[in-house]
């Protein structure tokens, strides 16, 4: 039987994009932590703060926007770049983070249910194979989006983005 998961370790599931909905900070020197360094943070076991982030410059986040981050290899040389980076610029150990095996962005059998309740409140809905549709990072950008602590006025541009809206 095929795993309702997607393999984390397949070729282009890392992918390096820049959404729309994150133009307002991108373009001064990604003062905010792009979604695609969220999503290899994930990946890599690292939670970085946003003062942290700040400290960095514009070519170590560049790095960290464009680096690799599909393989075992690469996740491990990601993890070690940030494990020496962090200390370096902020004076702080880097934050590890519990690895989830089967995140909610890669079922592809489900979309989650508080996401759905999240697209309800705009009276929207997202199909499976609109789901499905969606890059690894999309689906990502949406869970993150919605969660709570996260500020969600950007939630609404990237399902319009996404054309799911």
């Amino acid at each position: 039987m095929k795993s309702a998961y997607i393999n984390i370790d397949q070729p282009g599931t890392m992918e390096a994009e820049q959404f729309q909905f994150e133009s307002d900070f991108m373009e001064d020197n990604i003062r905010c932590i792009p979604m695609i360094v969220r999503f290899k943070l994930d990946a890599a076991g690292i939670k970085l703060k946003l003062a942290e982030w700040s400290r960095f410059n514009v070519g170590e986040r560049d790095q960290l926007t464009v680096q690799g981050c599909s393989s075992e290899d690469e996740i491990a040389a990601y993890r070690n770049y940030l494990l020496q980076l962090v200390p370096m610029r902020s004076g702080n150990e880097a934050t590890n983070l519990m690895v989830d095996q089967y995140p909610a962005w890669a079922n592809m059998a489900e979309v989650h249910p508080s996401l759905q309740e999240k697209a309800k409140e705009y009276n929207w809905h997202i199909s499976i194979a609109q789901w499905q549709s969606l890059s690894n990072l999309q689906r990502f950008a949406l869970l993150k989006l919605y969660s709570p602590g996260h500020e969600n006025k950007n939630f609404p541009k990237a399902m319009m983005e996404f054309n799911l809206a």
